[in-house]
């Protein structure tokens, strides 16, 4: 009997997040601020709280907690969801992880220290066997390098599946994966010569399980090796805030594995979990209970028909 559902190890932030009323300025100029919130940040916190709020038992690793008042804040919030924080540091002189967000209705900027944590002394958790052997289904990050390829590892060595996000063609997380999830972001910023199309081949002739090109709200691209390319196109909304969508889409994603459903409801529910999530504010604390998901799909669907 498996004590968890998933184990997320990955990065864990703080985030301010502030929606504007209008695009944000250039150099110089002023943008009004209509709402502001305290919360989470990191893609393998955000995914854990949408894992918890439909329902499903989480453990959640990776870099440490600061041992300030916003790390006590977080750590609160994480523990509100009912998320299994065991392992998860609070490190004295250590300031934490923590990132600024300003979201208009066109695009998200975001302000952090994430380089610093990258790269200067290890500041987070090495994964644990025992932990990952607990759990039916292990979500990874890659920005821990060699923590990160060592979940990975375990997951194989004990035959459990693994979701991994935004890693090279060529690196075991992405063609070892049961399925990897490449967003647009980290396609333009690696690989802005590529075509999407030859970039998808460069991953699905590789991988050996399910490979996700995501594009905002452009055509999903999606298959397995020896199949055909299939496309989805996502859910239309009017987007609030999209700071989050990727890691509900991954949430989506390992929800759908779990449930043993086919790629095509898999990709269809991690759409409308993104979509969802991208038309709230803020979206990854108010993300969906799987009942208020399905009857958006059913819902969409029926007005698609009508229109």
């Amino acid at each position: 009997m498996k004590e968890f559902d998933v184990y997320a190890y990955g990065v864990i932030s703080s985030s301010e997040l502030h929606l504007l009323s209008m695009p944000f300025p250039m150099p110089d100029a002023y943008a009004e601020i209509a709402q502001s919130h305290f919360m989470t940040g990191g893609e393998a916190l955000n995914s854990a709280i949408v894992l918890s709020r439909l329902g499903l038992q989480v453990q959640l690793d990776g870099n440490w907690i600061g041992d300030t008042p916003v790390g006590e804040r977080l750590l609160a919030i994480i523990q509100q969801h009912q998320i299994d924080t065991k392992r998860l540091q609070v490190k004295k002189g250590f300031s934490g992880v923590r990132e600024i967000v300003f979201s208009d209705e066109q695009s998200r900027t975001i302000f952090g220290n994430y380089i610093d944590l990258l790269n200067s002394t290890r500041k987070w958790n090495i994964p644990q066997k025992a932990d990952i052997a607990k759990a039916k289904m292990v979500c990874v990050d890659p920005p821990f390098k060699t923590e990160s390829s060592l979940v990975a590892e375990y997951a194989i060595e004990l035959g459990i599946p693994f979701v991994s996000i935004d890693c090279p063609f060529d690196q075991p997380l992405a063609y070892t994966a049961t399925a990897v999830i490449i967003s647009g972001e980290f396609r333009n910023r690696e690989y802005p010569d590529i075509d999407l199309p030859d970039l998808f081949t460069e991953y699905h002739q590789r991988a050996q399980g399910l490979v996700v090109l995501t594009a905002g709200d452009d055509e999903i691209l999606y298959g397995r090796k020896g199949m055909p390319i299939m496309r989805f196109k996502p859910y239309r909304v009017k987007v609030i805030d999209s700071a989050g969508a990727g890691d509900s889409f991954r949430a989506g994603v390992i929800y759908g594995m779990l449930n043993k459903w086919s790629d095509e409801q898999t990709i269809q529910y991690a759409s409308a979990m993104a979509a969802m999530v991208c038309a709230s504010f803020p979206g990854v604390l108010n993300s969906p209970p799987h009942g208020a998901l399905m009857q958006f799909i059913q819902d969409y669907k029926k007005h698609q028909i009508d229109g």
